[in-house]
């Protein structure tokens, strides 16, 4: 059975619930990420889970709410490393591979005075060593690649393909990601309008992960609703993709009040008619 653990369930307005998007899914004996918005890997860490388990991490977009956390999760996960662990292997769309040069890099690189002191000082080698480390310690390393729609990766027991989701192009590149295995098939639409891109990405997905911003009226009213997902913009998507379950997530500050949020799940309701869940921070997903 394949999980889903969301990580962040929210927007770029940081609310006390939910702040950010990220989520990590278990499938074919692999633990993948989703984009790693703010404080991914911390709560990562709440969820039960542990930076060196990820060896894949995939990017819809690179708004920060999507990718702020990068630095921390790079960082981190070589930092509790041993050595041993498999090289972190980086999807997304530009400018993925240029995020992950810029901060790793030995020359110039963002973070460089932080894994060159690590690397060298005495006391971080014994911490290095204390963890089941060898010296002379390696530098962090991950493997990143910029990609397009199509096949991305196949990996032990699951496939990733990508689409375009229409949000905020021509000035940065938007993915959606469909994983495919014997568990199930599960898509992350990222933030996008309704599309026939990502119906025909979801087309009978087991479950569909999809922005859901605010009441669709609302949005209409105050012009939010360009190039995003509304209430309605994400039941729609889901009923023509004829998706299973449909798991409301990047949701506004707005819509995740209560009297909101059940209003808009009803309004949901009244368009999709498989099965529909409110995504919260922390909560884990079973298709």
């Amino acid at each position: 059975m394949a999980r889903i653990h969301v990580l962040g369930a929210g927007t770029p307005t940081p609310t006390p619930t939910r702040f950010g998007s990220s989520f990590v899914a278990e499938v074919g004996g692999d633990k993948v990420m989703i984009d790693c918005g703010p404080a991914a890997t911390h709560k990562l860490v709440q969820a039960g889970l542990w930076p060196t388990e990820i060896d894949y991490l995939f990017f819809t977009h690179h708004h920060f709410d999507h990718d702020v956390d990068y630095p921390c999760f790079l960082l981190c996960r070589w930092d509790q490393s041993v050595g041993k662990e498999n090289t972190l292997q980086v999807f997304g769309p530009t400018p993925t591979e240029k995020l992950t040069d810029d901060i790793l890099r030995e020359d110039g690189g963002l973070f460089a005075h932080d894994w060159k002191t690590r690397v060298n000082n005495p006391s971080s080698q014994q911490l290095h060593v204390n963890r089941g480390g060898t010296l002379p310690r390696k530098p962090p390393e991950a493997l990143a690649k910029d990609v397009a729609p199509g096949k991305v990766f196949s990996g032990r027991d699951w496939e990733m393909t990508a689409a375009v989701a229409e949000h905020v192009q021509p000035y940065l590149d938007s993915l959606a990601y469909r994983i495919d295995s014997p568990e199930g098939s599960i898509v992350f639409t990222g933030d996008t309008q309704p599309c026939e891109s990502v119906v025909a990405l979801a087309r009978g997905a087991d479950l569909m992960l999809c922005m859901c911003w605010d009441h669709q009226e609302t949005m209409d009213r105050n012009g939010e609703a360009h190039r995003q997902c509304g209430t309605t913009g994400a039941a729609r998507m889901a009923q023509d993709a004829g998706a299973r379950t449909l798991a409301l997530a990047h949701v506004g500050p707005n819509l995740s009040q209560h009297g909101a949020k059940e209003k808009g799940i009803g309004d949901v309701s009244a368009i999709y008619d498989g099965n529909v869940i409110f995504s919260d921070e922390l909560m884990t997903i079973e298709v």
